[in-house]
């Protein structure tokens, strides 16, 4: 036993102190690398062998992506037989235990609490960032768990993710843009070479950009150079297109026509279709339109009616990339539903892209109400208010963004929507407030 064993945290009864506990435990919040993961990972003998692995990174659309293929697993003839499916992604919006799912039922306190002792007793001298610690728990509970999949959504960037720890038999790309510049670069080529970092070169590489940056491309060749068919881009190994109310999605071995709508972005739900291809499961159009009533992701565009009040849309969308897209959902749903003013309540860090990000919005919001998040890197209030005043006279400015979530539902009538975005803390913060259906 280590100077770090049961004497050093019999103190810690529950969850609530020991997260407490490992948020203070290291120098920074971020800190990339896998030496210090990667040493500990060893000790604590971390295989995740018995279990078929996949890895999404991406900018944007990483969650939603690894939620349809779980969808589709835990609905296939290839899981019925099998010990599950198992989800690992960051952050969480309402509960830490969100972060840690096996067949859709989140992992209980104690689980994680046994999880981090074994840590804490094996680091020694070894600091590790809350991510890191979180990271190498959630790798012990699947151990003791044992599903038959096990999908990691990696945290930031890729090469220097503590996820990237693990070899995956299937490594995805969702989509590459702008998000984190001080640590991943300032260009999508730059990027895009950090998040190609999960590729090895025995798995399959899925890439879902539809304009992906040739540091990705060039990375999954120069490793596959022999394996060209282990590589499976967008618009060349699968393909969608538009067929009036439906769509169609098409790779070299399955042909799928008369797809719905999909609650997620279409694009994660085609990047997913071509993972659960090389998954072996068999895909056809009644199948695929099951599950894809099935996926709807918590603050991911979702739509929450509130009784006698106006609609409220949830959405963790914080850097221009994900607001690009808002900006589109919101023109389709507003034409759809009917809605006559938009009022957007948003709340971003301050290590964000704030102008760009508000700016792809500027003509699709109506009203605009800010204000503060308790956490370290959030913008102020003010900060908030003047990148808003560069594009609207509208801006309401609250101390805090519940309170001008409030001022918003009051003021805006039941024919109107409410849009609140910005950050995982902005969407957490007011869905406690509201009546999930």
């Amino acid at each position: 036993m280590s100077k770090y064993n049961s004497s050093h945290y019999q103190d810690l009864t529950n969850l609530d102190q020991w997260l407490y506990y490992l948020e203070n435990l290291h120098s920074t919040e971020i800190d990339l690398g896998l030496s210090r993961v990667g040493k500990v990972a060893e000790r604590l003998a971390i295989d995740l062998s018995f279990a078929k692995v996949i890895t999404v990174a991406g900018t944007n659309g990483k969650g939603t992506t690894c939620a349809f293929i779980e969808n589709a697993l835990l609905n296939s003839e290839a899981c019925k037989s099998k010990q599950g499916v198992a989800v690992y992604s960051s952050p969480h919006i309402e509960h830490f235990n969100e972060r840690l799912r096996i067949n859709k039922q989140d992992i209980g306190d104690q689980a994680l609490i046994d999880a981090f002792k074994l840590i804490e007793d094996a680091r020694e001298d070894i600091s590790l960032s809350y991510y890191e610690y979180t990271t190498l728990a959630a790798l012990l509970v699947l151990m003791d768990t044992r599903p038959s999949f096990i999908i990691l959504e990696v945290g930031l960037g890729g090469r220097l993710d503590a996820t990237n720890i693990i070899d995956a038999d299937i490594a995805v790309i969702t989509t590459i843009d702008l998000d984190h510049q001080s640590f991943l670069g300032n260009d999508r080529e730059t990027i895009g070479f950090e998040k190609a970092g999960i590729m090895r070169s025995e798995q399959d590489i899925v890439i879902g950009d539809t304009n992906v940056p040739n540091s990705v491309v060039n990375h999954a060749h120069e490793l596959h150079k022999n394996q060209a068919d282990r590589v499976f881009l967008r618009d060349q190994d699968f393909i969608v297109k538009n067929a009036q109310s439906h769509w169609n999605w098409k790779s070299k071995q399955t042909q799928l026509t008369g797809l719905n709508a999909t609650f997620i972005p279409r694009d994660n739900v085609a990047t997913a279709l071509m993972v659960l291809e090389k998954l072996d499961l068999t895909l056809n159009a009644d199948f695929v339109n099951d599950v894809i009533s099935k996926t709807k992701v918590a603050g991911r565009t979702e739509l929450i009616a509130q009784e006698g009040m106006c609609d409220v849309i949830l959405d963790v969308g914080h850097n221009p990339q994900a607001t690009r897209y808002l900006a589109g959902y919101l023109k389709q749903i507003k034409e759809q539903a009917n809605y006559q003013n938009i009022y957007a309540v948003v709340a971003m860090l301050g290590d964000k892209d704030i102008s760009a990000s508000l700016e792809s919005l500027k003509d699709d919001i109506d009203f605009w109400y800010t204000g503060a998040l308790s956490v370290p890197r959030a913008a102020t209030k003010e900060t908030m208010a003047s990148k808003l005043a560069l594009f609207t006279n509208s801006v309401n400015c609250f101390d805090n963004v519940d309170e001008a979530f409030k001022m918003a539902n009051k003021q805006a009538n039941s024919s109107d929507l409410i849009l609140v975005f910005g950050s995982f803390f902005t969407v957490s913060k007011i869905r406690t407030q509201l009546t999930i259906g």
